[in-house]
């Protein structure tokens, strides 16, 4: 089910104080909207487990930050 309209777009309280000064973040946040304070940096999104690079541009704008990390691995069938 998707957020409704009246609520707005959701942002963690630790990405708005987030700081121009660094070119990397580690955001455990997946659910929160890319916006473009994120542009041209490197955000490092939590997968459970791990840490996966995304480099937010402008085609990635109004996007969540969990739709660009994959949480399930793809198994290779051996033959």
């Amino acid at each position: 089910m998707s957020r409704s309209l009246w609520k707005g777009f959701f942002q963690s309280k630790h990405l708005l104080k987030i700081s121009s000064q660094k070119n990397y973040y580690k955001i455990w946040s997946r659910d929160s909207i890319i916006s473009s304070k994120h542009l041209n940096k490197v955000i490092h999104v939590h997968l459970g487990n791990k840490f996966k690079k995304v480099y937010p541009n402008k085609s990635h704008l109004g996007y969540k930050f969990g739709e660009f990390g994959m949480t399930r691995a793809i198994k290779k069938l051996k033959k």
